[in-house]
């Protein structure tokens, strides 16, 4: 079972950055307004602390989650982002993200194949989490579409990213 000793700092970093990058992807996809971006927010958050609560979480996963609770362990995840967004348009950021998702599953399948199953899950069912959290479309909250196409469409490729079953 992995835990951070077995990565390099740059490694976890890059762990850490994935975890928040599986949300963006799909508010990225499909952008949903000051509200909705606000609960699309809230839904990855929600993730950790449903992870944390997990009793079949793996070890992997309770390693980052409990470096997310530090201040440094989130400082590093917003610098691993800023790492590969910066200075990105907002239609470049999507792909920069689907292939930083792929080179975290390629890590996590050579440094922790015990748990890269379960880690590369965690960060799809992320994603899921952000997209069914605000409906796209519609006024004010009303109407629209819980997860619109584009937000299915990266879901896809988010599981071909980590080397999933769509």
């Amino acid at each position: 079972m992995a835990t951070k000793t077995d990565f390099t700092t740059a490694e976890w970093n890059e762990l850490l950055g994935s975890v928040m990058l599986a949300g963006m992807a799909i508010t990225l996809a499909d952008p949903s307004g000051l509200i909705g971006m606000t609960k699309e927010g809230l839904a990855s958050g929600s993730a950790l602390l449903a992870a944390k609560a997990d009793p079949s979480s793996n070890t992997l996963i309770k390693s980052l989650v409990a470096d997310f609770e530090t201040s440094e362990g989130r400082s590093a995840a917003r610098d691993a982002i800023k790492a590969r967004l910066a200075g990105k348009q907002p239609a470049e950021m999507k792909s920069a993200i689907l292939e930083t998702l792929g080179q975290t599953a390629a890590l996590v399948d050579a440094k922790a194949p015990a748990d890269a199953a379960g880690f590369k899950a965690w960060l799809r069912s992320i994603s899921e989490r952000v997209a069914n959290a605000a409906s796209e479309g519609g006024f004010l909250g009303f109407g629209g579409e819980q997860v619109s196409d584009a937000e299915r469409s990266t879901l896809d490729e988010i599981s071909k990213a980590l080397k999933l079953t769509a």
